[in-house]
């Protein structure tokens, strides 16, 4: 039986639609803070955006396009370095709630370790990659970059600890001003015309100053490495890299693809698509890895509670992300032509196919924290699949170009995630009645806007501009959606304002 919005308070923290009566003990004040979290996450990645989308762009115009492509080819390596070197030593804190001050301490010292590692790792590979690439310039870059993970290895720990105790206030701080040096830096070594050294040196100083504020805040000893003692933790740490190492190859095995099988024009086009298609999820993504963990992890134990977390939640962010993902779908060959030209044509089908991935993926992000609490060795067999699966998925579907490409994450990524779907429901006991009936609001009003805009789409003459076609046709699926969450769920809709209102408070 629904229940009615005038059960929802948010001084009382339940989420929309549900009444504070049923809440557990656990539950209680539960809700607040983690809009607070969400909102003060949000606040410090989204208040340096502009300032880093502007830096950005007159870097852009300061540096040549090689300057930018020796360092991307460093980040290739760095960015799969970087999963191991942390090796997971932050979600075991966060999750292990258990943890002794003596095995943090111990803890603390395997990170610098990983961190000495994983730059000893990079120094004997500077020199094989540079020749790989062909750039005599990657090997110095490589390795001035890679101090990074020594510098890195000293904030691990405090972040994690700052993290579980839900100080994301203090966090947004930390993560606000390190992006502001880190733009600020690089925009004056590029007027100074240390080129490409100007994107490295700038990465390194915003680290430095990210590092220097979390050891100030949140002094950590060093304690020597008990693996008795660490056990339980290292397990931990080795599932969840195990699952980010399966992330980070089947994630970018559509680029490998696309480069190797097609060529630098048509994955030029799928990366541009594919950065179009999840901006919005990206956005939301990212907030859910940075807040969730501590919440769940305190709740773990608590099935009501995980219950809610993925019923409100989910209905929360289909709210914002279907309407986005599904719109950028229909409107794609409009908006392209009209903002990049007739040379990105290439780029319309792949968008509208990871546009309709963006929203499945979208909705599932929200699964991720709660199977590491739950059963967290589950997850990271299971994320094997996804390597087995998608990289053939990917080559095969390269036969029909990036459309068939991008049609691999349309076809594949819904049946590889429905056992994803079985487990977890079954570990929290969750009926799937009211997971769906947590989607149909957004998804029936995304039903009426694809409706709306295919019509007008059909009606509006041909002759007229495109920019007045694709600001009729978004102005319509923008009016059809809201009117249709207004009319057919007219309580959900306003509990949903009620919670935004309070999470800006």
């Amino acid at each position: 039986m629904k229940k009615k919005e005038e059960d929802y308070n948010p001084s009382d923290t339940p989420p929309p639609g549900e009444s504070s009566g049923d809440l557990t003990p656990s539950a209680k004040g539960f809700y607040k803070p983690l809009l607070a979290g969400l909102a003060w996450t949000a606040a410090g990645k989204w208040s340096t955006q502009v300032l880093t989308w502007t830096t950005t762009l007159v870097v852009a115009r300061l540096l040549s396009p090689s300057d930018f492509g020796l360092v991307g080819m460093a980040t290739v390596y760095l960015g799969l370095i970087t999963l191991l070197s942390e090796f997971g030593l932050g979600s075991a804190i966060i999750y292990l709630r258990e943890l002794t001050q003596a095995q943090v301490e111990q803890l603390n010292s395997l990170s610098v370790g990983f961190g000495v590692g994983a730059f000893g790792i990079s120094c004997l590979v500077a020199f094989p990659l540079a020749w790989f690439f062909k750039s005599r310039e990657l090997t110095w870059v490589l390795l001035v970059m890679s101090t990074d993970f020594i510098i890195t290895a000293f904030q691990t720990i405090p972040y994690a600890l700052f993290q579980r105790d839900k100080s994301f206030k203090l966090l947004a701080m930390v993560d606000g001003t390190r992006a502001l040096t880190q733009s600020l830096s690089t925009l004056a070594l590029s007027v100074l015309g240390l080129r490409y050294w100007s994107l490295v040196i700038g990465g390194i100083l915003g680290s430095c100053t990210s590092v220097g504020m979390l050891v100030t805040m949140r002094q950590c000893r060093f304690g020597w490495p008990k693996l008795g003692s660490l056990r339980r933790a290292i397990k931990f740490s080795r599932d969840i890299i195990v699952s980010r190492l399966s992330w980070y190859a089947y994630s970018n095995s559509d680029f490998v693809v696309a480069g190797r099988m097609l060529g630098q024009g048509p994955l030029g086009a799928y990366t541009l698509a594919w950065n179009l298609a999840s901006t919005s999820t990206e956005k939301v993504t990212d907030l859910i890895s940075r807040v969730m963990p501590a919440f769940v992890s305190e709740a773990q134990k608590d099935v009501a509670l995980l219950r809610r977390y993925v019923r409100n939640l989910t209905e929360g962010i289909s709210l914002i992300t279907f309407p986005i993902t599904l719109g950028s779908a229909l409107v794609s060959r409009d908006f392209i032509l009209f903002a990049l030209g007739e040379k990105w044509e290439g780029a319309i089908v792949p968008l509208q196919l990871l546009a309709l991935y963006s929203c499945i993926r979208s909705i599932t992000t929200l699964f991720a924290p709660i199977l590491n609490a739950v059963d967290v060795r589950w997850a990271s067999r299971y994320s094997l699949l996804f390597v087995v699966v998608f990289p053939p998925a990917f080559y095969v579907g390269s036969r029909w170009g990036t459309a068939g490409i991008a049609a691999g994450w349309v076809c594949f990524y819904p049946l590889i995630y429905l056992p994803i779907y079985r487990h977890l429901f079954r570990c929290i006991q969750m009926p799937l009645a009211d997971y769906m009936t947590a989607l149909w609001p957004a998804l029936s009003a995304s039903i009426v806007m694809v409706i709306v805009v295919s019509l007008l789409k059909l009606a509006l003459p041909p002759e007229w501009a495109r920019i007045v076609r694709l600001g009729l046709e978004i102005l319509g699926g923008a009016c059809a959606y809201l009117l249709m969450l207004g009319i057919a769920h007219a309580d959900r809709f306003r509990a949903v304002i009620q919670v935004l209102k309070s999470a800006g408070r």
